[in-house]
């Protein structure tokens, strides 16, 4: 699963998550609430439904066979998760006769008296007819997921003209049962048959392969989708939509894209490299893609960011870009490869808890550091592990939970940054502590071990052992069991007539103290050499010979330790890490350090240097991170700058660089700007504008008033929306409002408000205020120590504009609707 939570982050969007506690400071009752793994009292075996869909009401009509034995004690009851039911029949199926069980339904759970005691292995089959009404289940909203209803209908009646008729459904974590009963628990594996009836226009997806397609009298069509091989409850899967399918294939097995139609001509592009990436995971696994096929489907209004359901994998329309957005590059791509590695870590071989996700998600993260390596190289891959730490380290209350988590409020809490980003890191430094070939080995042991079944964090380590001899518990005590991470400050000194350098190194974080195996790389006359070192106490001092002071000394010289550290490292150092170091993070650190010691002399001329790196992340950075009004070094640099706008062969280096030329307001730049409007990026054509408003604003008002028309999206339709008046007020209140609580709607709020902003009409400025407000009354408040802060900026500025403006009514009025 790649949550939402991750959008907000990649927005800049910053805050505290709200975790569940007491007011009074005593610790929260679940912090005593152990999470065990769920019992097994039977076990599933298959399942078999046949459903058809009531688009009128949202209801599913459902007939189910679910073929159970007991796990080990004979019982004579079962229990099934199944929530806000309508439960018709239950009976035991023998052969072509069925007879009536007792049974008893609280609205959650479905118990069910058996007509006799049955041994372990001992197989049968329960018949339920029931009506799913997932409506009526009450939405529960988390930092990971905005809804559990598990079956949901987009626009069923057709009422919204903008948006199309769809139906998804979302199991994880224990959602799959608001729609067929079934024992919810991520350690349960069944095989599956899905039979459905759907309007003969809708295509559908479920697991498996589509065996089936019956056309019958009443304009419906019959399709059976079967999944010979066992897989977990939360990973069954239906959508049914008016959908292009483009299909690629890989060693004969179907790989296919399901896309709103408009967006065929470019679903290569955007999933394109699904082949490939199937390749790449098969061969780095040593275990071959293991599924029939694989699918790719998009959902409007989904309520998180992509799911793993096996074979068939649903994406938020996000995933959807045209080929101007493409242009800035295609923003999926690594939730294309981290959803396609579930299919072997989370599918194949499968959690038992979710106390144990790390065993699903972290690998599934890791995969876009993986794929991003062999696919675009080595920068690349380190660009995204470095975005992993970073997003960890950006919530300092993810120190305090462990990876491994036997404690939680709600089992929705474990898929966050620890989980995500951080069990990443944690996984290079294992791949970099163990090495390439017994990485790789092990994973391989691993899903051999474990297919088609479940596993815990304690298994993974025993296939690393096994694979390479070692005693791995210190490293999973301190990085699966404990919490935090190691923050570290470094101090270098050389002793000039013992010829020694001296590197000091102090934990100074509270908690644990840390075992750290790494790397120190001594740089002197132009070579480098190489100290192995592990820091075992909370200070160690590493004291190296050398023949004169050290160009350099490097602490961490592979950069995978995953830490906070404080250096005192000079510019000189810094320049000479990014020359010689020369791993992105080195680049970056260095970098950083400039842009942060703006107002030196030396930092002009090591910014040029930056701006040229090879790395366009890295440009973005560097260009980014400057202060447009520092003149002495905006002065040295605009050349290179109005070069990158120009000529830069990322847009968003070149939308970046144009936004940072606006900035300075100078005339002799508008040339520039005039012709990157036109640009067939939306990034770039959007900065354009904005900054042709800043030195030329009739010129800029033209043009905007010539684009409207024409289809926009991204910065270009956020900057145009800025241009606007109030007699496009419908269209854009409607383009908002529309919008499901996701990453394009948080894109939208900021240039909404900016334009309200600028409305005359009382009655419309009144009713997008109302607009905002609503939306940040439908944040779940997991979500709101994130997203209050965006809102905040949001309506207060609005309130300052107004009150400047002596409309003391609106202004009031949008301080009301900031309460909450």
């Amino acid at each position: 699963m790649k949550r939402f939570f991750f959008c907000l982050l990649a927005l800049g969007v910053a805050g505290v998550y709200a975790q569940s506690g007491d007011s009074t400071g005593a610790a929260p009752a679940w912090t005593k609430i152990y999470r065990a793994t769920a019992t097994k009292i039977n076990d599933l075996v298959d399942t078999k439904l046949d459903v058809k869909f009531d688009y009128d009401n949202a209801w599913l009509y459902g007939k189910e066979w679910v073929t159970i034995h007991p796990h080990f004690y004979p019982t004579d009851s079962l229990t099934l998760d199944a929530h806000s039911m309508d439960i018709k029949e239950v009976a035991l199926v023998k052969g072509s006769s069925k007879t009536p069980l007792k049974f008893t339904y609280d609205s959650s759970q479905l118990f069910i008296k058996l007509n006799k005691t049955y041994q372990k292995g001992e197989n049968y089959t329960v018949y339920i007819d029931y009506i799913s009404r997932p409506n009526t289940i009450k939405a529960k909203g988390s930092a990971a997921i905005t809804d559990n209803k598990g079956l949901y209908f987009i626009n069923p009646k057709g009422e919204d003209k903008k948006k199309p008729i769809q139906i998804w459904t979302q199991g994880e974590t224990e959602s799959n049962s608001g729609w067929f009963p079934t024992i919810d628990k991520p350690n349960q594996k069944t095989t599956e048959q899905i039979t459905m009836t759907v309007p003969a226009k809708y295509v559908t997806l479920s697991n498996g392969l589509l065996v089936s397609k019956k056309a019958n009298a009443d304009g419906t069509r019959t399709d059976v989708w079967k999944m010979d091989l066992p897989h977990s409850p939360y990973l069954f899967f239906m959508g049914v939509g008016d959908y292009a399918v483009i299909k690629d294939s890989y060693k004969g097995k179907e790989v296919s894209y399901y896309v709103e139609k408009e967006y065929a001509p470019v679903a290569r592009k955007i999933f394109g490299y699904t082949p490939e990436m199937i390749a790449f995971f098969s061969k780095i696994t040593g275990v071959d893609y293991p599924w029939a096929k694989y699918a790719q489907i998009t959902g409007r209004d989904y309520v998180s960011g992509a799911m793993e359901n096996t074979t068939a994998t649903l994406h938020g329309a996000s995933a959807q870009q045209d080929a101007r957005e493409l242009k800035d590059g295609n923003r999926w791509e690594s939730v294309i490869a981290h959803e396609l590695f579930h299919q072997w870590f989370g599918d194949y071989a499968t959690t038992e808890s979710w106390s144990n996700i790390t065993l699903n998600e972290s690998f599934a993260d890791y995969s876009e550091t993986l794929w991003a390596t062999y696919k675009h190289g080595r920068d690349e891959g380190d660009a995204t592990i470095n975005a992993n730490l970073r997003s960890y380290l950006a919530n300092p209350e993810s120190a305090e939970k462990p990876l491994v988590r036997f404690y939680y409020n709600d089992k929705e809490d474990v898929f966050d940054d620890v989980s995500y980003p951080k069990g990443g890191c944690i996984l290079h430094m294992l791949r970099n502590y163990v090495g390439d070939s017994a990485f790789f080995k092990a994973l391989n042991l691993y899903l051999n071990t474990y297919k088609f079944s479940n596993a815990e964090a304690q298994q993974l380590r025993l296939a690393f052992e096994g694979v390479t001899g070692q005693d791995l518990n210190w490293f999973w005590n301190q990085w699966y069991y404990g919490a935090g991470h190691p923050k570290l400050t470094i101090t270098y000194g050389y002793d000039e007539g013992g010829k020694k350098a001296t590197i000091t190194i102090k934990q100074t974080g509270e908690g644990q103290i840390f075992t750290l195996p790494f790397a120190i790389d001594v740089y002197e006359r132009g070579s480098k050499k190489r100290y192995n070192v592990w820091m075992k106490d909370s200070v160690a001092t590493y004291t190296f010979p050398v023949s004169a002071r050290p160009e350099l000394v490097n602490v961490d010289g592979d950069k995978v330790l995953l830490c906070e550290k404080t250096e005192n490292k000079t510019g000189a150092e810094y320049a000479y890490q990014y020359a010689h170091a020369g791993l992105y993070r080195d680049r970056r650190e260095a970098i950083a350090y400039a842009l942060n010691h703006q107002g030196d002399a030396a930092s002009a001329g090591f910014l040029q240097t930056a701006l040229k790196d090879p790395s366009y992340r890295l440009r973005l950075f560097a260009v980014s991170g400057l202060n447009a009004k520092n003149d002495t070094l905006m002065g040295a640099l605009e050349n290179t700058l109005a070069g990158l706008a120009k000529n830069d062969s990322s847009a968003l280096v070149r939308a970046k660089a144009i936004e940072l030329l606006g900035g300075r307001k100078k005339a002799e730049y508008t040339s520039i700007f005039r012709s990157a409007i036109s640009d067939s990026s939306y990034s770039v054509a959007g900065a354009a504008l904005q900054a042709l408003g800043k030195t030329d604003s009739a010129a800029a008002v033209r043009e905007a008033q010539k684009m409207m028309s024409q289809p926009a999206k991204g910065d270009l339709k956020f900057a145009l929306i800025r241009y606007s008046d109030d007699s496009r007020f419908d269209e854009i209140w409607s383009d908002f409002d529309a919008l499901s609580f996701g990453e394009q709607k948080f894109r939208m709020l900021a240039p909404f408000a900016e334009y309200l902003a600028n409305v005359k009409n009382a009655a419309n400025f009144k009713k997008g205020v109302d607009a905002i407000a609503g939306f940040r009354k439908s944040v779940p408040e997991q979500y709101r120590g994130f997203t209050d802060p965006a809102f905040t900026k949001a309506l207060g500025g609005l309130e300052v504009k107004k009150r400047a403006a002596g409309e003391k009514e609106l202004a009031d009025y949008v301080k009301g609707a900031m309460q909450p």
